[in-house]
């Protein structure tokens, strides 16, 4: 499969977010906001278990003998949805997933440039900072 299918993959998954994003959104106004963060978790989770029981081929007993830092993608998860569920209706669907997008590419490239948490070297270079800066600078100008 040619690299620039995981483009496309990863494109149609940075939609799913935002159509997401504002689904959970008003659900929140519904159900409450924290109520909402549950449902789209316990509704993922049984989705996943059904995935992980017929197309599974991991191996979950190793999650516990692995560094107890492996599994805090959970608690971030938590918090970035949550925290979509109570911007959204605030700021709108666009101004919080820009302001997501920057604050991922931000980590991103500090992950990268400083080889934290298993991540390739990739340098911060001066258009690296110069492109962030400039998304910063998109947010201002579409808020």
């Amino acid at each position: 499969m040619r690299k620039s299918i995981y483009y496309v993959i990863a494109l149609a998954a940075g939609m799913a977010l935002s159509i997401e994003g504002a689904i959970y959104s008003e659900l929140g106004k519904v159900i409450g906001k924290f109520e909402s963060s549950f449902y789209n978790f316990f509704a993922g989770s049984i989705i996943l278990l059904i995935i992980v029981l017929f197309f599974g081929k991991g191996q979950m007993n190793q999650a516990l003998k692995v560094p107890k830092w492996y599994l805090l993608g959970g608690l971030f998860c938590v918090i970035y949805l949550s925290v979509l569920v109570y911007a959204i209706p605030k700021v709108g669907v666009g101004i919080a997933m820009i302001s997501a997008v920057i604050g991922q590419i931000s980590a991103s490239m500090m992950l990268e440039h400083y080889k934290w948490l298993g991540s390739p070297r990739k340098r911060m270079t001066k258009n690296r900072t110069i492109a962030c800066l400039s998304m910063l600078l998109a947010l201002y100008f579409i808020y």
